[in-house]
């Protein structure tokens, strides 16, 4: 499986003086934990997009109730 690395990174503490391994196993463990803060970041919007969906049908649900009880005042 091929390691994700961020070039920038690299170049800049290759030219700060770090060792290529140095410098490598940082660039990728940098981008070992960008593509996790992606991955959650995935999820939350997951997470929003249900919730936003929650909240439509509850408030579709009060809707009705409020209308039925309207309703139920009017005709009483």
């Amino acid at each position: 499986m091929a390691k994700l690395m961020i070039a920038e990174v690299y170049d800049a503490l290759k030219e700060a003086g770090a060792s290529e391994e140095k410098s490598r196993a940082a660039a990728e463990a940098i981008a070992g934990y960008e593509n996790r803060f992606q991955a959650i970041e995935r999820r939350l919007d997951h997470l929003s997009w249900q919730m936003n969906l929650v909240l439509a049908g509850i408030a579709f649900l009060l809707t009705g109730v409020g209308s039925l009880m309207l309703k139920a005042l009017v005709l009483g």
